[in-house]
């Protein structure tokens, strides 16, 4: 009852402002809302992480010396980069979703769900962009340093991993960053597809109560808590990870 009483004056307090927060008064709207909150956030932690992976092991083709591996990536890096990841999902969903499920035929589901589908297409499309920051940190490592890791004998997989990589992420480290907080908020394309985030579950309501701006507010203010928070990740991982010698 107390939790009832605060959130009526909660309301009430808004509605002297214009704004119609009465949704939160039913308990499943609340809990539909607070279900879209909470999958916007696991998108957001499982996308992020695959994102960067997945940009690694491209930014590693692209610098390859083999031919058959660095020109497939540049098509792949090029066509993902340049063109929207709606069409990217709608094609992925409508059309590869649709062939797994011919080809099983009925004799085992589908494992990938609408949720892994938005997950692969926006870490994948992130993770182009990613590629190129890291390339960009490749090439701006001092030449004089590879050849003091020659010189000690490394292989070329130890040069990569050893030294190069941890680098070149620390030369990438605020266009990645910029990237990841672009990666939370494209995680809104989910709604597109009717994955429960945030956004699709303020569809849900404000189709029933005609709050939009209400409810608008609130999507924009949690986007921007979690970019803050991505942002404010990616500034103290740059402070941490900063090297004497190279940059300020």
């Amino acid at each position: 009852m107390a939790d009832s009483s605060w959130l009526q004056e909660a309301v009430q307090a808004t509605r002297t402002l214009g704004l119609n927060y009465a949704f939160v008064l039913d308990a499943g709207e609340r809990q539909a809302f607070a279900r879209g909150l909470w999958v916007t956030l696991q998108l957001c932690a499982v996308t992020l992480p695959l994102s960067l992976l997945a940009g690694v092991g491209l930014a590693s083709g692209l610098n390859s010396p083999r031919a058959w591996l660095r020109r497939p990536t540049r098509v792949f890096v090029e066509l993902t980069r340049n063109t929207p990841t709606l069409v990217q999902l709608y094609c992925a969903f409508l059309v590869l979703n649709l062939l797994i499920n011919q080809q099983l035929q009925g004799r085992a589901s589908n494992p990938l769900t609408p949720f892994a589908w938005v997950v692969i297409v926006v870490a994948l499309h992130k993770a182009a962009f990613h590629a190129e920051a890291l390339r960009a940190g490749l090439q701006a490592v001092p030449e004089v340093t590879l050849e003091a890791a020659r010189s000690l004998g490394l292989s070329s997989r130890q040069l990569l991993l050893q030294v190069e990589l941890p680098l070149a992420l620390r030369f990438a480290l605020p266009s990645l960053v910029n990237n990841l907080v672009d990666a939370v908020k494209m995680t809104a394309v989910a709604s597109a597809i009717a994955v429960g985030d945030v956004t699709y579950e303020s569809i849900m309501i404000w189709t029933q109560r005609d709050n939009v701006l209400e409810l608008l507010l609130l999507i924009l203010l949690y986007f921007g808590l979690l970019t803050w928070a991505v942002s404010r990740a990616g500034r103290w991982l740059e402070n941490r990870l900063r090297m004497p010698g190279y940059g300020t």
